[in-house]
């Protein structure tokens, strides 16, 4: 049976494909139109999942939507007459349920099928659930506690349950209007971070300061001893006076969210652009202590319903992956899952798996142990792009080879690394997720300190707080990371052992910590071919890991990745077997200080 999981009129549009219980197909659809955490249709995503699979859309037997705006009717209605939302947030809703109501029509159209073939084979699956699907139906795990958290989807911010081989059961709810991830969007935009998706750099500002607001922005939040919680909605304008929003064909773009009472309890808002003060980051510290705590507070008592040791997480807040790591060390899960699209993007894969396993009954048979699951590229494909720019590689005197093998590709990348050069590695098929876990990466050597303020600077023309992750063969974990386990999706963050911390200080963030990514060889041989290389040469089984992309969803495809190897200070490229590399020093080396400085 073919399934195609469509994430659609929702932020990180998306499409995945499961064939008889297997997953073969997974892409965001921001990766195909190049607009950040695109909205609306994905249609391309959708074909491009079909073209990777070689299926026909008349070949589908179920359409999978990661949408049900018929689920949490009562608690909406309840929501509606207690707070008596302005007419703006009720021509959202009906906005967002006639963008719903459409998608047999743009579906039919996207396919050139007939609607009614398109009609009986649709099947609607609510937000959270799909959520919670993403991530225990793939899970390694037979029997798991289940939570999803998020800022809001089909009436519903937070759920918490129990799955069982091939079901899923929810028995608890957080409903509109309360929600920890409004909570995280509020100070996000607060703190001068506007755009939709910035909560993440809040997570990475919060390593340089102290939770000194803490017990204000505990005020926000009303918790209760099963682990429940309650928003003080006096801060938040979503429930009584409603909030702009733009869902559809773009970047979503999402009005603020709280009101002059938040800016009265922790100070004027920073505009964006503005200098960050050590008050911000003060603010963003505070902000992560109160979200972790409370999140804690809520899985430690949902480890006491279920008494299991393992968790599947999901939902956008399981993309905080400081929060993640700390999970083991807090509450009572000595095994958690999260999956590479922990936010809305993966709700398309839980969609799929939710209609197979939980309405169809099929035994489970996937574990999703690796990203690797969007568009390759042949090398005729990559050749034909190399053409498309040979005037601007010549203009820049680039030297252009084909390595014979894997072997060569490795050596050539790693001794350049180990030079320290910055190199994209642009290899086999796209990641599905937020994160480049080694197919779609910039990768540098970790263990010159200069190389965060220079790919920032020079590569990614970005904030200079934002730190980058090591990647690591998976066998060396234990020498250099305290109290972690193997994370192949760059989900959690733990503390790197002080006496590692000299030897990789570019991937060392200022806390201490490291973003861990682990690289197996049975799941990304190449990968880890690659790093044993630059262990070879150095002594560190590390290389610096940052997402191939400047102000830009992560590259797709050859061209996108040429286009950013021109336009920024990259020294060199490996486009699959293909070495592309600028003149010694006049790429990023050029403006390298020296190692140490």
């Amino acid at each position: 049976m073919i399934i195609c999981g469509i994430n659609a009129a929702h932020g990180d549009a998306s499409a995945a494909l499961v064939i008889d219980g297997e997953l073969v197909a997974a892409v965001a659809e921001e990766r195909l139109t190049r607009v950040r955490h695109w909205a609306g249709f994905p249609a391309r995503s959708i074909m491009s999942c079909l073209a990777t699979a070689g299926v026909r859309a008349a070949q589908v037997d179920a359409f999978a939507i990661a949408r049900n705006p018929r689920a949490n009717l009562l608690p909406k209605v309840l929501a509606g007459l207690r707070y008596r939302p302005p007419r703006t947030l009720v021509d959202a809703w009906r906005s967002g349920r006639r963008r719903v109501s459409t998608t047999t029509d743009r579906l039919a159209d996207a396919l050139a099928l007939p609607p009614e073939q398109v009609r009986r084979r649709l099947h609607r699956v609510e937000h959270h659930p799909a959520h919670l699907a993403s991530a225990f139906f793939v899970s390694p795990f037979d029997q798991s506690a289940v939570c999803a958290i998020d800022g809001f989807g089909d009436g519903v911010s937070t759920s918490l349950g129990l799955g069982q081989g091939s079901t899923l059961r929810v028995d608890r709810r957080v409903h509109f209007p309360h929600s920890l991830g409004l909570v995280y969007l509020a100070l996000t935009q607060h703190l001068g971070f506007p755009r939709y998706g910035d909560e993440y750099k809040v997570m990475g500002l919060a390593a340089f300061g102290e939770p000194d607001y803490a017990g204000r922005i505990r005020q926000l939040i009303r918790l209760a001893p099963d682990g429940a919680f309650r928003l003080d909605l006096s801060y938040f304008r979503h429930a009584t006076d409603g909030v702009d929003m733009t869902w559809d064909g773009g970047e979503p773009i999402v009005g603020p969210v709280f009101t002059p009472k938040l800016e009265g309890l922790l100070g004027p808002a920073r505009r964006p652009g503005d200098t960050l003060q050590p008050r911000h980051e003060a603010l963003a510290a505070s902000l992560q202590h109160v979200f972790e705590e409370t999140v804690c507070g809520l899985l430690e008592a949902l480890h006491r319903r279920t008494g299991l040791r393992t968790l599947c997480l999901a939902g956008g807040c399981a993309l905080n992956s400081v929060m993640n790591g700390r999970i083991r060390a807090r509450t009572g899960f000595e095994d958690v899952y999260v999956p590479p699209a922990a936010g809305d993007d993966g709700t398309a894969v839980g969609a799929a798996f939710h209609l197979w396993h939980q309405t169809l009954r099929q035994p489970r048979r996937f574990v999703m142990d690796r990203a690797a699951w969007g568009p390759a590229f042949r090398p005729m494909e990559i050749q034909a792009s190399i053409d498309a720019r040979r005037a601007d590689l010549s203009r820049l005197a680039c030297n252009v080879q084909e390595l014979p093998d894997d072997d060569a590709l490795c050596r050539w990348t790693a001794e350049r690394l180990a030079d320290g050069e910055i190199v994209g590695w642009f290899q086999g098929r796209m990641e599905w997720g937020a994160r480049a876990l080694g197919q779609r990466s910039i990768l540098a050597d970790p263990r010159r300190p200069e190389m965060r303020a220079l790919i920032n600077d020079r590569i990614k023309f970005r904030e200079p707080f934002r730190p980058f992750a090591p990647s690591i063969k998976e066998e060396a974990v234990d020498d250099y990371f305290v109290g972690a386990s193997a994370d192949p999706f760059m989900t959690q963050v733990y503390p790197i052992r002080p006496d590692r911390r000299a030897v990789v200080p570019a991937v060392t963030h200022v806390d201490g910590s490291g973003r861990l990514h682990t690289v197996s060889r049975r799941t990304a041989p190449l990968y880890h071919q690659l790093i044993e290389a630059f262990e070879k040469l150095t002594g560190v089984p590390v290389v610096l890991n940052t997402s191939f992309n400047e102000s830009e969803p992560i590259v797709h495809a050859p061209a996108e990745a040429l286009d950013c190897f021109l336009r920024t200070h990259m020294d060199a490229l490996a486009l699959g077997r293909v070495a592309i590399a600028k003149p010694r020093g006049s790429g990023a080396s050029a403006a390298r200080p020296p190692a140490g400085s």
